[in-house]
């Protein structure tokens, strides 16, 4: 019986039918799944291009002050952002953010305070500068609009960007199925005045 085993050992070990479409299955899973993470990787550095010349795009329409007839400054900054986009974000989901700042210094800045126990944080019952009135300290003092005639204005866009093949999540840290990426545009508007 064992010379029998013996036998048929020996007689495989010599056979090399099936090697080479074992070589094969496991190159090719390995090939695929190298493209997958290049095509992953390469729409993302597209979608985060065309977010950063989307809001470049608006900007450049926002500074000018120019509203045609029957339309919304803000909607067609919008409106700009979503075709440079070209239906990748769904800003319906994604935070889209235009700020106006008195100064390009005052940008992410908030609103100023007296640290009356030194620990670097605002705390209830300090005392701070309510430079918009809303009787709140705000950790960012800019205002939501498109400014006015020389006004300092951001244009942030966040957004999360879900990985399209889910295999390359597997390859991340645990509960990382997606990105999050952030684009941002500091302009000062240009001097313009209103025709009436």
């Amino acid at each position: 019986m064992l010379l029998r085993i013996n036998k048929a050992l020996r007689q495989m070990k010599r056979n090399s039918e099936g090697a080479v479409a074992i070589e094969f299955g496991l190159g090719v899973s390995i090939l695929l799944m190298m493209m997958m993470g290049i095509v992953e990787v390469g729409m993302m550095l597209l979608v985060n291009a065309l977010v950063d010349g989307g809001l470049r795009q608006a900007s450049r329409y926002g500074i000018t002050g120019y509203e045609e007839m029957g339309t919304n400054r803000m909607e067609e900054i919008i409106s700009i952002v979503s075709e440079h986009t070209l239906g990748f974000v769904d800003l319906s989901s994604a935070d889209l953010e235009i700020l106006v700042y008195p100064s390009f210094s005052d940008v992410g800045n908030g609103e100023a305070f007296v640290d009356g126990n030194g620990n670097g944080n605002f705390d209830d019952g300090e005392t701070f500068t309510d430079s918009n009135g809303n009787g709140a300290r705000d950790s960012d003092v800019g205002v939501a609009g498109a400014g006015g005639a020389g006004d300092v204005v951001v244009y942030r866009l966040t957004y999360d960007w879900n990985f399209f093949t889910p295999m390359v999540s597997y390859f991340l840290p645990e509960g990382m199925d997606k990105v999050t990426f952030e684009s941002s545009v500091a302009v000062r508007n240009e001097p313009w005045e209103r025709v009436s």
